[in-house]
């Protein structure tokens, strides 16, 4: 897919002096071009779809594929290139997707996850606790990414898929590269090598003692009865290890300095926790950190909204900017966490590649949010939001760093 005429690249910066928006060309394509032509790194371009509808149309269309082998998928760096190896399902179509997916969909079932809560928050009031002994928060606050953001998932999909939490530092260096849109080819090549080796080892370490956990549950119940290879344990857990982290993170982190910016919000749910369900769909809605996917590529020609998409051409869904689509979310810019239809947000995606551990991410962001409410009404970020090093390098929106202090 080329053009004589290169259209722009894909927007990913959020506008200047507002962290928290998606990009500001997404508000104006969304009026007059919600469906147009957007340049790739690679040379090549794809269609970037930015109107709710549209997306759910795309999103829950089979004939839009998932797989990063297809011709014309528009690939980025996190996606892996057309390599087959360690795909994941999520990088799949059906019935290989859905044969896989179903292996561990019990392991992230809403009953199974409550059954977590007691757990998650028994992690968060630790980390808590070593957050209030932490020196040198009057010289420059704490790193509540570093403290809290960051450990509480790693924590969680460490215990779920047993894997050593000594190890959390290795996923989360290799993560970081993988999921950067600065770094070279040949440092995420690198990254996703040593990755790879780490959980090749990790895979053979656990078919010698599988353990009471979800890589050991693959092994005993799919692979020794030949369901599945040992290659494929290793993409279930490299799935699951990046997606379990990475992204409630992140989501911590931007919905903590959220709160912290908008006391009113923040003692309103103080004085009523019951609120905490719908403010944590209502902050998936707001920020939608994935900010450049997820992406397709038509199998066949498909028509969405008048515009003919040809087998082939990739398509681009900007899910942020479908949370902002003034059309189905009225004044979308403003946090309410109240908003009656917060939880029709697409920002677990939608359709069959709908984010199969969200309700994990859910429990983690009421558990550890409504933890920091209660334990520390008064903190505050430590330096002024202008020096927060937000994440407008890296695929996944939030915050490098957020020091806080109370």
């Amino acid at each position: 897919m080329t053009l004589s005429t290169a259209p722009a690249p894909l927007p990913v910066e959020p506008p200047s002096g507002c962290p928290f928006d998606p990009p500001a060309e997404f508000g104006a394509l969304r009026t007059t071009r919600p469906i147009s032509k957007v340049g790739l790194p690679d040379g090549s371009w794809a269609w970037l779809v930015t109107r709710y509808a549209d997306i759910r149309a795309v999103l829950g269309d089979l004939r839009f594929s998932s797989d990063t082998t297809v011709h014309g998928y528009p690939r980025s760096g996190m996606t892996g290139g057309g390599s087959t190896q360690n795909r994941g399902f999520i990088r799949m179509d059906p019935p290989e997707h859905t044969r896989l997916r179903r292996m561990v969909t019990r392991e992230f079932m809403v009953k199974r996850v409550e059954a977590l809560r007691p757990e998650i928050q028994r992690l968060t009031d630790e980390l808590c606790d070593a957050m209030e002994r932490a020196e040198g928060r009057e010289e420059g606050g704490v790193d509540l990414i570093e403290a809290l953001a960051l450990p509480v998932p790693s924590l969680v999909i460490s215990l779920l898929l047993g894997v050593p939490y000594d190890d959390h530092e290795i996923f989360q260096r290799l993560t970081g590269t993988l999921l950067s849109r600065t770094v070279t080819d040949d440092a995420r090549e690198a990254a996703r090598t040593e990755l790879r080796d780490y959980l090749d080892r990790l895979v053979t370490a656990k078919e010698a003692d599988p353990g009471d956990d979800i890589l050991g549950r693959l092994i005993v119940e799919q692979q020794r009865t030949g369901e599945i290879t040992h290659d494929d344990v290793a993409a279930f857990a490299a799935l699951l290890l990046i997606a379990g982290h990475e992204t409630t993170a992140n989501m911590i982190g931007l919905s903590a300095l959220t709160l912290m910016r908008d006391p009113e919000t923040a003692e309103r749910l103080r004085q009523d926790p019951a609120l905490m369900r719908g403010a944590v769909e209502e902050l998936l809605r707001f920020h939608s950190i994935i900010r450049n996917g997820p992406r397709r590529v038509a199998t066949e020609d498909v028509e969405i909204d008048g515009h003919l998409i040809r087998a082939g051409e990739g398509v681009v869904v900007a899910v942020p900017s479908g949370n902002r689509d003034e059309t189905v979310f009225p004044e979308p810019g403003r946090l309410d966490i109240a908003r009656p239809n917060a939880q029709h947000h697409v920002a677990f995606g939608y359709g069959i590649h709908q984010c199969l551990g969200q309700a994990l991410a859910r429990v983690e962001l009421q558990v550890v949010l409504g933890t920091l409410l209660r334990r520390f009404p008064a903190m505050r970020p430590a330096v002024p939001v202008e020096e927060i090093p937000f994440r407008t390098d890296m695929s996944i929106y939030g915050c490098h760093a957020l020091p806080v202090t109370w």
